[in-house]
């Protein structure tokens, strides 16, 4: 099977770690053909490319930036994404020979991009559904129910619910609250599709706690708690602070 990935994620080299490369990783040892398809913002200084690493092509395609960045950059970047895509895509991989176009929100910009690919290609579609989008922008307060962008996101994301053949959710709690909001949605192309990694069994070297607690001034009789991933407001920073303060008490 050949399959064509495309992501917001920066991803140069398939052998790291993360949700995507431990899921593209598999595919490709298992004997499928992978392209990712991943931008390289105008920060870095670099150009459209394309590498071959180990059974995985990827395609590094220049953007403006989107991470990281202001606004109105992010906001230009966000509607204009899909047609960098599109012409580096068209130059450069054979994507009518694609069997399965996969991808990941957000953004759900990419839709007239899919369509574009999917029916070019009768390749079959599969949304890794990562966030829902508008409605998280509402629940942070950051656009109006009411307003005009929403309504415009809102259609992008009915009309890429529609174009996806399959459709994975993080949770069953995820699966419901999208048949609720979109019950035009036909029930067989949902599953519940967590996010996947690769456990990797290693030995670690040995810790050395002294020198750690000296290090970051923590009294040696006090517990410690490691966060990995993203922090901000989606993740509920406001409710992580509120438990440290009462830690302090």
């Amino acid at each position: 099977m050949k399959i064509l990935f495309l992501t917001l994620a920066k991803i140069d080299n398939i052998e790291t770690q993360g949700i995507y490369t431990d899921l593209l990783r598999k595919f490709r040892d298992n004997g499928h053909e992978v392209t990712i398809v991943s931008p390289i913002e105008r920060k870095y200084g670099t150009k459209t490319n394309y590498i071959y690493n180990k059974g995985v092509g990827i395609l590094n395609v220049w953007t403006t930036n989107i991470q990281k960045t202001n606004l109105f950059e992010k906001g230009i970047t966000t509607l204009l994404i899909e047609v960098f895509y599109y012409f580096a895509i068209k130059k450069r991989v054979v994507y009518n020979d694609v069997d399965l176009i996969l991808y990941s929100t957000p953004p759900i910009t990419f839709t007239n991009l899919i369509k574009l690919l999917k029916y070019g290609s009768n390749a079959k579609t599969y949304l890794l559904l990562k966030d829902i989008f508008p409605q998280n922008a509402v629940d942070l307060k950051l656009i109006d129910k009411r307003s005009l962008i929403y309504h415009y996101f809102r259609q992008k994301e009915k009309t890429l619910y529609r174009i996806s053949d399959f459709i994975g959710c993080m949770s069953p709690g995820n699966l419901n609250y999208l048949v609720k909001e979109n019950p035009e949605i036909s029930i067989k192309k949902l599953e519940v599709n967590p996010n996947s990694i690769d456990v990797e069994y290693k030995t670690s070297a040995q810790v050395f706690k002294g020198d750690i607690y000296k290090k970051y001034h923590i009294p040696r009789n006090k517990t410690i708690f490691i966060f990995g991933g993203n922090l901000g407001k989606p993740q509920g920073i406001d409710f992580l602070k509120a438990n440290i303060s009462y830690c302090k008490i």
